[in-house]
């Protein structure tokens, strides 16, 4: 004889997988991509110093090189990634839609054409061939540079270049000079004996500016969370700051990336931390890099006019400043 299971049985049942589910669901980590830039790895500061489960926050934070950390919030498997402002553009376009919350800093330096011995400017590289990822950030630095220096596209080659192959490029004689950010930048010139930056991002701040963008439907669950999360980066970004504290924030994040706090130390003043009371003033509307809907709109430019995505988008959509603001309450 079938046992028979009661109406009443099932109903008890479900409602207790439905209590579990949900009770699983709220304890979920939030998950948060993160690769090998200044201004994300200075994370580590807050998750070795147990700041996040200090306040009570729940986040995984999830380690990838920085085009994988993109697969793989596109892919679902993130509620957020850390990207520059021009990627989150491109991250959108292709399907993924996302928001930047939380600014954490723009490029000062780190960001470089890194030129081979004999070219002690941008205008020495006039009608020689430059190794580069075209339609990623290093090209939009480069046109930059060559705007400010009297020259335009024409007058260089462009070899197009991984920007993890930049050393190796510049070292074969293949090209004159390279783009690229650290640490691959800081590879070329070692590689290089002699080598020099003719152009960096210091020279145009604010054009590359980084951040936490996430999907919508974690941003509308997890507001909260959130702005506490720009609380402790608020507190990361002082830590690092003050000279009575630095030395050991730099030996934190010089172990994630295995470097020597010596070595990495140099890297901090390529990339200029933003806190929450300035990141205030960058998300005002305004034209050019002194706002994030200036720089992400010429970013969306160089975008469209060199087909990585076709059409313009709605930059206004890809950036909400709540998070900031609720955060300095």
């Amino acid at each position: 004889m079938r046992r028979k299971t009661s109406a009443s049985f099932l109903a008890i049942a479900a409602l207790f997988l439905g209590l579990t589910s949900a009770s699983s669901a709220k304890t979920e980590a939030i998950k948060i991509g993160y690769s090998d830039w200044p201004g994300w790895v200075a994370w580590q500061v807050a998750i070795e110093k147990g700041w996040l489960k200090e306040d009570g926050l729940n986040f995984s934070f999830q380690w990838f090189d920085y085009s994988a950390s993109m697969d793989a919030f596109s892919a679902g498997r993130l509620d957020g990634v850390m990207v520059t402002n021009g990627d989150a553009l491109v991250t959108g376009a292709a399907g993924a839609r996302n928001v930047m919350i939380l600014i954490t800093d723009y490029s000062n330096g780190n960001d470089m054409i890194v030129a081979k011995p004999g070219n002690a400017t941008l205008r020495d590289l006039k009608g020689k061939k430059i190794g580069i990822e075209v339609g990623l950030v290093e090209h939009l630095l480069l046109l930059d540079g060559l705007v400010k220096n009297g020259m335009s596209e024409k007058d260089v080659t462009l070899v197009n270049t991984k920007t993890n192959d930049t050393p190796q490029a510049l070292a074969s004689g293949k090209v004159d000079a390279v783009g690229a950010w650290q640490p691959n930048s800081g590879a070329a010139m070692k590689t290089v004996a002699g080598a020099r930056p003719v152009y960096t991002s210091a020279e145009a701040p604010g054009l590359i500016y980084d951040a936490i963008t996430v999907s919508p439907a974690s941003f509308a669950a997890n507001k909260t969370a959130y702005v506490k999360l720009a609380k402790v980066w608020d507190r990361v970004v002082k830590y690092i700051n003050d000279p009575k504290t630095q030395d050991d924030a730099v030996r934190i994040m010089a172990k994630r990336v295995g470097l020597t706090p010596e070595q990495y130390k140099p890297l901090l003043k390529g990339t200029h931390l933003i806190d929450l009371a300035e990141a205030k003033g960058v998300y005002k509307k305004g034209k050019g890099f002194g706002s994030l809907y200036g720089s992400s709109k010429i970013a969306d430019n160089f975008n469209v006019k060199y087909n990585v995505y076709p059409k313009a988008q709605d930059v206004n959509a890809y950036i909400d400043s709540s998070v900031t603001d609720a955060a300095m309450k």
